[in-house]
């Protein structure tokens, strides 16, 4: 009697039931109010203009300075909204204004979103007068004078006059020239060491996966070359920076050296909680011509969006972390375009996610369907297997696999043309990866119950915390372990026990991955679960499409069956894993004579 180990029509309906109840839950909570998420993290403690007064004071740079002699100076676009102190001549205020930052009182993106502000960014020029006295340009206080879209910032140090002049720029951009004269009456040093100490603000809703997309990038080589680092120091003393910038999830400050920065180094340090994620300190030197300090950079405070990027022509486009090799380039040029392509058609971004994962089936639908077949075909031989195992119980595992493959061979089953489905899938699934916590396009993007489709969902609020899974359930990811284990109970049918003694329990294995998959994905990008939500159900269908209406089991056993009375060429692969298998048993029959004459 031949096993039926695929589903019947009772968990066809089952499993038609639970996705209508999966939709109907989605769809329930697609109005409903969120509750006010709870303020997790306390606002730390940021630095006071008084603060940087008392150290200019304790440095007796400047002894005169009083808190009413701080002046600030404002430039705005309708991009970046700036404001610049007279306390250092810095930029002390960076607004974005087509942006919006995650606001975890309301749980929605409603504040402004700054990259600089409260004295978050400190940068200046260091070096020593005459008599060893280290001089850092911001503890000295400028004078600020406005001209269009210009700022000059001048000071005075005994004599010397050190001028920071400031043009906003179009396109994120802020070009900033140092100019100096007398500095060679009061220095010798040929080099400034230019010291920026910058905490990014926490402007997304997943803190974790924004605060490990904040991280050092660079460029050297004449901008041909490109780093990062995310580790707690870096050092690149023997390469000359064109830029050094700060990136975060969606967004970089960057400063460009016309020059470049020499023997650069810094280090990092996350913030555990708090309105900060991580804490970065750089250093690098500029050079000076006759101990004179004329220097032209460029500031750029600009969204990580890709045309924008490219659009610099100085490799910004690599701060994007889509992938290294072949997985940045099929996000760059197909998902991304895809995703352009489809949204053009006025469909939010749920459904542009949707509408994606059908494009990206229908292009794998060949090997997808043989896999599929293979699934089936290997459920119909099933008994030839287990007759085989229960023959070879007892014997050497050499000799049952060669009995296992004769059958496989005379049934005309490939078993390898089920891997190369499972190995296209990878790639894809790390570009994903990359793709839906990066792609600026969907930052902000709702769909049904989540916020934020580059965020997790956490409609289901856990009243402590668990290890690995956080203070919530994702509904996203709950729903796409759902269908993963019916997906695995419906393809599971065909895996062998194994029979050797020590060996895992596959099927064991096959369950766990679902397990283990939601612990994954319940702090990762909501967009990531419903694309696989999507992709899973598909699977699945399309199982159900191949078994009860392409495929006819009797006829594929009375094909199997007429291939085993013809003579069946024997192929490449077969042969060598053939040859292998003997040359094994002829190995282990000699050892154990070698053994036998040692006794």
């Amino acid at each position: 009697m031949q096993q039926n180990n695929g589903i019947d029509k009772k968990q066809m309906i089952s499993f038609a039931v639970l996705c209508l109840v999966l939709f109907g839950f989605m769809f329930y909570f697609q109005n409903k109010q969120t509750k006010e998420a709870e303020l997790k993290a306390q606002e730390q403690k940021t630095e006071q203009v008084k603060n940087a007064v008392k150290q200019t004071q304790a440095n007796n740079i400047n002894p005169n300075v009083t808190p009413n002699a701080i002046q600030t100076a404002s430039l705005g676009n309708n991009e970046l909204k700036l404001e610049f102190s007279s306390l250092g001549g810095q930029v002390s205020k960076v607004e974005l204004l087509k942006y919006k930052a995650y606001n975890h009182k309301t749980d929605n993106a409603d504040q402004p979103l700054y990259l600089i502000n409260k004295n978050n960014s400190n940068y200046g020029f260091q070096f020593k007068d005459k008599t060893g006295k280290i001089v850092n340009t911001k503890d000295l206080v400028f004078s600020p004078a406005v001209n269009g879209n210009a700022v000059t910032l001048t000071a005075d140090y005994n004599g010397a006059v050190i001028q920071f002049i400031y043009t906003l720029l179009p396109k994120y951009t802020l070009d900033f020239k140092v100019r100096t004269q007398g500095l060679s009456k009061i220095t010798s040093d040929n080099k400034a060491d230019f010291i920026w100490d910058y905490n990014v603000r926490n402007l997304e809703k997943g803190r974790a996966q924004e605060q490990s997309h904040s991280e050092f990038s660079y460029a050297f080589n004449n901008y041909k070359d490109y780093d990062y680092d995310g580790r707690t120091t870096m050092e690149e003393e023997k390469e000359t920076l064109n830029w050094i910038g700060v990136k975060q999830q969606f967004f970089s400050s960057v400063i460009e050296a016309k020059n470049g920065f020499t023997q650069s180094k810094g280090n990092q340090e996350n913030v555990e909680e708090g309105e900060y994620l991580k804490k970065f300190n750089y250093e690098g030197f500029v050079q000076m011509t006759g101990s004179e300090l004329n220097q032209d950079f460029t500031w750029y405070f600009m969204p990580l969006d890709l045309p924008l990027l490219k659009s610099y022509d100085k490799n910004f486009d690599e701060i994007l972390p889509l992938g290294w090799s072949f997985i940045g380039a099929m996000n760059r040029y197909f998902f991304m375009w895809l995703y352009s392509i489809i949204a053009a058609w006025g469909l939010s971004a749920g459904w542009v996610i949707f509408v994606m994962t059908i494009i990206v089936k229908l292009i794998l639908s060949p090997i997808m369907y043989k896999q599929h077949k293979l699934s089936a075909m290997m459920k119909v031989i099933r008994p030839e297997i287990d007759e085989v195992n229960a023959k070879f119980k007892d014997a050497d595992p050499m000799k049952k696999q060669q009995a296992t493959m004769e059958v496989y061979r005379k049934a005309g089953v490939n078993q390898m043309a089920g891997c190369l489905p499972a190995l296209v899938q990878i790639p894809i699934f790390y570009a994903l990866f990359r793709f839906f916590p990066n792609f600026i396009d969907l930052r902000g993007q709702g769909f049904w119950f989540a916020k934020d489709l580059t965020a997790y969902d956490d409609l289901i609020k856990l009243p402590f915390k668990v290890p690995f899974l956080g203070d919530h359930l994702s509904i996203f990811a709950l729903a796409c372990t759902v269908v993963i284990l019916i997906y695995t109970v419906m393809t599971s049918g065909n895996m062998q026990q194994p029979q050797q003694e020590g060996m895992p329990n596959m099927k064991v294995l096959m369950y766990i991955f679902p397990i283990t998959f939601l612990f994954f994905l319940n702090t990762s990008a909501s967009g990531l679960s419903w694309y696989y939500f999507v992709s899973n159900a598909i699977n699945i269908l399309i199982i159900l499409v191949i078994k009860y209406v392409i495929l006819d089991e009797k006829k594929i056993h009375a094909q199997i069956q007429s291939n085993k009375e013809k003579p069946k060429a024997e192929g490449k692969f077969q042969k060598r894993m053939r040859e292998m298998m003997e040359k094994a048993q002829e190995q282990q029959k000699a050892q154990e004579q070698q053994r036998n004459k040692k006794k």
